[in-house]
């Protein structure tokens, strides 16, 4: 579907879903990226999903940094969002260290019950490490 997007609106490419890879050994060690370009009122939504085998070890904290890094230099976004199930306190954890904070809850059919989260960007804000 990303694909299909990108073709209909080129733009869209900068707001797309990325495999994550070890730069040293190329392994694919997850994904990370956004639900879409900003909507009208300024907001992305990231995600991102480590592989097991690699989680702990600093590679969520990487992507969602440069995933920030990435929204606060576009001057239409806002506001960044992202869901979190409220077991996944590692991720919670993550997100609470970038200045999320907790806006609502939502059903997802995938992932079930949701927490949402979101942080004000700052224009070419430096996010912490």
């Amino acid at each position: 579907m990303q694909s299909a997007q990108i073709k209909v609106d080129p733009e869209e490419a900068v707001w797309v879903t990325r495999i994550v890879v070890d730069s040293d050994t190329g392994a694919v060690l997850g994904l990370a990226g956004y639900h879409g370009k900003p909507n009208l009122d300024g907001m992305v939504e990231v995600g991102y999903a480590i592989d097991p085998l690699y989680r702990r070890q600093g590679h969520a904290r990487a992507a969602l940094k440069i995933l920030l890094d990435v929204a606060s230099n576009d001057p239409r976004v806002k506001v960044v969002r992202a869901t979190v199930r409220p077991d996944n306190l590692p991720s919670r954890k993550l997100i609470n260290h970038y200045g999320f904070h907790e806006v609502g809850e939502q059903w997802d059919e995938e992932d079930g019950l949701e927490v949402i989260l979101e942080v004000s960007i700052l224009k070419n804000m430096s996010c912490p490490g």
